[in-house]
């Protein structure tokens, strides 16, 4: 059953990734259609076609390797400076400018002259190339805020799930009293596993985060209201000093790292909980916030990457995942001994996730990414609004083929990282608790 279930994982995952790419590539497809641009082929995958269907003049298909997916516009790169398009240099560099500007015009047909799309204006190529990405993050925020309103997500909650009974610094790995250890203060005042708690020192509580910081904030007497079957209780503990973990702004804990405040000595219960819209919209601002300090933090996660694959380093949970390890934690999620709804939505939000990272990724200003191309539209309009102003001769486009050779490098650096990731996927891969 297991292994069945891992298949499934397995299969759930490249099915909503080939969904993904599909779906970012329509969105390249439709602005591209609506502005005029000719597009011969649509492709989800890489390598040999599995199937296609021409309807009108675009060929739809499939291929064989789910590493993304792309559409053929003619006209991508203007003509060289004479005018020509078909590559002629000796030179390595040159030849590979002119090979891409050639391939761009390989199924130019008659009157596909006014159907390129170097000559639409540069908002409208912005738009083409930004759609792509932008699908990505729409079903990344749909699905987010569909798991975040309907399902919700595990929440500390101000009810008693257990009581420490003496005082152990939260530094020590130990949750055993020791001899010398002094009794908790929730433990020392009667505090029980199921109280919930409703106010402190006279003041309601509304959630777990502000208990908390009424509590860190705390030393000495203070009066703590409980609900005890169907009953209010004041306990009065005296809160004591103590070495716990440190939160962040955003309240929340940050391994290793210990500050000395106040302690009542128990834990809160866990449970699922939906989130409202405002609630549901800035969890997901926290999450893309996050993915854009991940994505700026790639270059320094590669020497632990290749520690992990090929020394004896640790893989460490926020360390970067390919398509192979996203298809193992899909696996690994239908394994969970969880109930089916929770299941359901860890999935979904690897699919999330997946998704942001696609626009994140896409939207880095390098070429061949979409945000390469975006930034040498928006360059153009910027020396073309500059000419204007200052009364010169319109520049032209801008020769987006002239930059291949860096986007060769960039692609190469891409295909290595790739490969890394690939490998510490399958030697040593990022498990889910």
């Amino acid at each position: 059953m297991t292994v069945l279930l891992t298949v499934l994982g397995i299969v759930l995952f490249a099915v909503g990734l080939l969904f993904s790419i599909a779906w970012h590539e329509l969105g390249h497809l439709s602005t591209a259609k609506l502005f005029g641009i000719r597009v011969p082929q649509y492709m989800v995958g890489f390598g040999p076609t599995l199937w296609s269907r021409n309807k009108g003049e675009t060929e739809y298909g499939i291929k064989a390797i789910p590493m993304g997916g792309y559409i053929r516009m003619i006209g991508m790169f203007p003509p060289g400076a004479d005018g020509r398009v078909e590559a002629r240099s000796t030179s390595p560099w040159r030849g590979m400018i002119e090979d891409a500007r050639s391939a761009a015009y390989e199924e130019l047909r008659p009157g596909d002259e006014d159907r390129l799309f170097y000559t639409r204006k540069p908002w409208k190529r912005v738009i083409v190339m930004f759609a792509g990405p932008f699908m990505n993050l729409v079903l990344a925020v749909a699905i987010f805020l569909g798991v975040a309103m309907s399902f919700g997500f595990a929440t500390q909650t101000t009810e008693v799930a257990g009581v420490q009974k003496c005082v152990i610094a939260q530094s020590e790995e130990r949750d055993i009293c020791a001899s010398g250890d002094r009794p908790s203060p929730a433990h020392a005042a009667g505090l029980r596993q199921g109280d919930r708690i409703v106010a402190f020192d006279g003041e309601p509580v509304a959630d777990w985060a502000e208990l908390s910081a009424r509590i860190r904030d705390t030393i000495g007497p203070a009066t703590v209201t409980v609900e005890r079957d169907g009953q209010r209780l004041d306990l009065h503990p005296t809160l004591e000093k103590n070495l716990v973990v440190r939160k962040d702004a955003d309240g929340e804990a940050v391994p290793g790292q210990y500050v000395a405040a106040g302690y009542l000595g128990f834990a809160a219960k866990t449970e699922i909980v939906p989130l409202g819209f405002g609630e549901s919209v800035d969890r997901m601002g926290d999450m893309i916030e996050d993915g854009v300090h991940a994505v700026i933090a790639l270059p320094g996660k590669i020497p632990d990457l290749w520690n992990a694959t090929f020394g004896d380093g640790e893989r460490k949970a926020d360390s970067p995942v390919g398509i192979v390890g996203a298809a193992r934690i899909s696996g690994e999620v239908m394994n969970l001994d969880v109930p089916t709804q929770n299941i359901v939505a860890s999935f979904l939000l690897v699919l999330a996730t997946f998704n942001l990272s696609l626009f994140l990724f896409n939207m880095l200003p390098l070429l061949p990414l979409d945000g390469g191309h975006i930034a040498g539209a928006l360059w153009e309009s910027v020396r073309r609004h500059v000419a204007r102003l200052f009364r010169r001769p319109d520049p032209g486009p801008f020769d987006v083929a002239k930059l291949m050779p860096v986007a060769y490098v960039v692609a190469g650096v891409f295909i290595c990282f790739t490969v890394l990731v690939l490998l510490a996927d399958i030697v040593n891969p990022v498990k889910i608790s």
